[in-house]
């Protein structure tokens, strides 16, 4: 693959529908169109985007949730589906990396995911929050390993994490280790406050600095309609606002255009390829500025299976191995939690 010497990325901040599952694809795929207009060769969309992030689980109490999270299930996305079809098509149309958060629905379970489709469409990583954070663990099951995996795209090595996955250390290392060029970082915006977003840019920034990589990062908005259908009640609005810090960061830790902090848009910048090995001439956290005979990270990247069958419960000329046991990876290709990649992460 020969690598871009630049190459244009958007964040986008825009606001779900939280009415229509159908409306916010609507808007997922205008926004790529918008963003393709303008050059943009990779976009990345809010964590969860699609519909809509678990808001209600922050300010409501469990014992009141029931109702949402049922809608949730109702309308979360399963992959593949009718909704991942549509956001593939796109990618192609317009020959544009995207990353797209959404509500995976896996059965009896939901996941906070995030789906990275290359340009030619094809769905290249599928990963899972590894852990859910506070509320979200009543929402969201939990994730493996197997998503910790950096993939080849049509403009480089991309990586990604969910919202306090950045402060797993291990997390990030892991993709470090793969030589991320660029990593994609989702967060729900509008939560929390202003102190939210301040964390939020110290953590990218600081992300940057330690992989060497550039950070686009993608925060969701809502409106002020949006907030009071989510709870009367203003003191809990308090909880829904500010908290939004979409930005675009260089290797050396600098913010590529001005973010974008309040209200909707897509911002947009170019990524100087060149300044990862500027970077990392410097400070290779994972090459000669490691000592990995002191310390080194042991990672189990196999995808978690609910059941393994013995060879006495599973006929041997059907995904067994020579042993008589029954071979897990001979369905990975059917299990939801593995996509396809284009190439294996060297």
């Amino acid at each position: 693959m020969e690598k871009n010497t630049t190459v244009r990325a958007a964040a986008a901040q825009i606001a779900p529908d939280l009415t229509s599952p159908e409306k916010t694809l609507a808007r997922v795929l205008e926004t790529i169109a918008e963003a393709a207009t303008k050059g943009a060769e990779i976009i990345v969309f809010p964590e969860t985007f699609v519909p809509w992030y678990p808001y209600f689980s922050f300010v409501l109490p469990p014992v009141l949730s029931g109702r949402e999270h049922l809608r949730l299930y109702e309308e979360a996305v399963t992959v593949p589906s009718a909704a991942t079809d549509a956001v593939a098509a796109a990618a192609r149309e317009h020959g544009i990396v995207v990353a797209l958060g959404i509500n995976e629905r896996d059965h009896g379970s939901l996941y906070n995911t995030q789906l990275l489709f290359d340009a030619d469409g094809r769905l290249i990583l599928k990963r899972r929050k590894i852990t859910p954070t506070y509320h979200e663990r009543m929402i969201w099951g939990q994730g493996d390993a197997s998503g910790l995996t950096v993939v080849d795209s049509s403009i480089g090595r991309l990586g990604a994490l969910a919202c306090w996955e950045h402060y797993n250390p291990l997390a990030r290392y892991a993709l470090m280790a793969q030589h991320e060029e660029i990593h994609i970082a989702q967060f729900p915006g509008s939560m929390v406050g202003p102190i939210f977003a301040e964390q939020m840019e110290v953590t990218i920034r600081h992300h940057a600095l330690e992989s060497g990589c550039f950070v686009v990062n993608a925060t969701g908005w809502l409106t002020e309609e949006q907030i009071n259908s989510i709870t009367p009640d203003q003191g809990l609005q308090k909880a829904l606002r500010g908290g939004c810090m979409t930005a675009i960061i260089s290797p050396e830790g600098k913010h590529l255009a001005p973010p974008i902090t309040e209200g909707e848009g897509i911002l947009i910048a170019d990524l100087d390829m060149s300044l990862i090995t500027k970077r990392k001439r410097m400070m290779d956290s994972v090459g000669h500025y490691a000592r990995p005979e002191l310390l080194h990270l042991v990672m189990d990247g196999r995808a978690t299976q609910p059941m393994v069958g013995s060879a006495h419960s599973f006929q041997t000329d059907t995904g067994s191995n020579t042993d008589g046991q029954y071979d897990v990876s001979a369905d990975r290709d059917s299990d939801q939690r593995v996509a396809v990649l284009r190439s294996q992460a060297r």
